[in-house]
């Protein structure tokens, strides 16, 4: 299960999606999300859907890397899809004591499933496509107008860039931990709930110090390297707007128009 979570992975690349400013991926994600939320017909899914599959297929990662990141969170979608199965009002074509079903639960319950799927499938190709130095810096520079209310918006950004970017190496940490306790004989499947949640004691321990312990490297490698934050900063690579980056805007503001026109017709 580990190793399914994918989130936070950068696969390096050259394609069309890789090279668009971090500012242009981070706003369209946004904006990805608030659509999902505004389509409420099945050929609006269709279009998004078919939107999204055009931009896996240009930034060239596998289809068996993007499905596999869906694994983890498979449990929570369906647990999602029951609740709106069973407990959303309507035409009830199947009543058992609290328990019920209606045609309306069936569709909200489709269309939830589809729409936390590719909520998550856009989000994961942010951090599939974006290395950690372009999201921070995107992040930064998108929230920039705030320095002048004095948020720590580098610091902010710094810490978003620096949470994704330990995840891979925390999940690979704990394989570690876990196939190192296996070998002592731990046994993490038998028993019951508290009984497997005891067992877990031997593996939060020893990630909880390593998590601490490679903070307190980040950061004395940080100092040794003058690292002072935002203040007198530079950047290798400065963040401008491209020819690619306008036409990404473009084709997606024409999905956006016909999402909402079609939502129009309830489509």
């Amino acid at each position: 299960m580990l190793k399914d979570i994918t989130i936070g992975q950068f696969f390096p690349g050259d394609s069309a999606v890789h090279r668009l400013d971090p500012r242009v991926k981070i706003v369209l994600t946004v904006a990805f999300i608030v659509l999902l939320f505004l389509a409420n017909g099945p050929v609006s899914y269709a279009i998004i859907l078919a939107f999204l599959a055009i931009i896996i297929g240009i930034s060239r990662i596998s289809p068996k890397m993007v499905v596999r990141g869906l694994k983890p969170v498979l449990f929570i979608v369906m647990f999602t899809a029951l609740l709106n199965l069973f407990y959303t009002p309507g035409d009830y074509i199947w009543q058992w004591g609290f328990l019920h079903i209606s045609v309306e639960g069936i569709r909200t319950a489709i269309f939830m499933v589809i729409r936390l799927m590719l909520l998550i499938i856009a989000t994961s190709m942010l951090t599939y496509t974006t290395s950690p130095i372009q999201l921070t810096d995107g992040l930064e520079r998108l929230l920039s107008p705030l320095k002048k209310l004095h948020a720590p918006v580098h610091e902010l950004s710094m810490m978003m860039s620096i949470a994704l970017r330990f995840i891979p190496t925390l999940i690979e940490e704990t394989e570690k931990i876990i196939s190192a306790q296996k070998a002592r004989g731990a046994d993490f499947e038998s028993g019951n709930l508290i009984q497997r949640a005891k067992a877990m004691i031997p593996i939060l321990v020893p990630l909880f110090i390593s998590a601490f312990r490679r903070a307190d490297e980040l950061a004395t490698a940080m100092e040794c390297r003058l690292y002072r934050g935002d203040v007198g900063r530079t950047r290798m690579r400065q963040l401008k707007i491209a020819r690619v980056d306008f036409g990404a805007l473009g084709i997606f503001v024409l999905v956006f128009a016909a999402v909402i026109a079609l939502r129009q017709f309830g489509l």
